[in-house]
């Protein structure tokens, strides 16, 4: 069975990340106004291009509307930019409350669930893959 697959899988999606991570390093620049003003600011990432569909991408807009996060920028249709005044901390205790994480930087599928799904995916193949082999073998055994 060919182990290294899943490891390759990993291997790669990590250094995809790494590289998501790099990227946005340089298009997420702050003005000094910004800056001066007391806001904070978050990156909201989907593990697929779901900010394509217009109606994703709103309801994402009005769920951290709630906890009075603005949209400052798209980068694609899986990264999403916001930004919230500090004050706005004061009703955090309240949003957790009603269940809202008001600092949450997935949407959709964990990352976690998501490799692990990959992994699974790619070890079910891989089982799949040797038993068509080993049935092509018992039937090549056969007077």
């Amino acid at each position: 069975m060919n182990s290294i697959g899943p490891i390759i899988a990993a291997s790669a999606a990590a250094a995809a990340d790494q590289r998501r991570k790099e990227e946005e390093e340089g298009m997420a620049t702050y003005s000094t106004e910004d800056l001066q003003n007391d806001w904070e600011f978050k990156i909201v990432r989907a593990n697929r291009d779901v900010f394509h569909d217009q109606a994703a991408l709103t309801k994402l807009v009005n769920e951290e509307k709630r906890a009075g996060w603005v949209l400052l920028e798209k980068f694609d249709d899986s990264r999403i930019r916001f930004k919230r005044q500090r004050t706005m901390q004061a009703h955090d205790e309240q949003l957790h409350s009603e269940g809202i994480d008001p600092y949450r930087t997935q949407y959709g599928m964990s990352p976690m669930k998501n490799k692990m799904i990959v992994v699974v995916t790619a070890l079910m193949f891989s089982l799949l893959v040797m038993a068509g082999i080993m049935y092509i073998f018992s039937l090549s055994m056969r007077p």
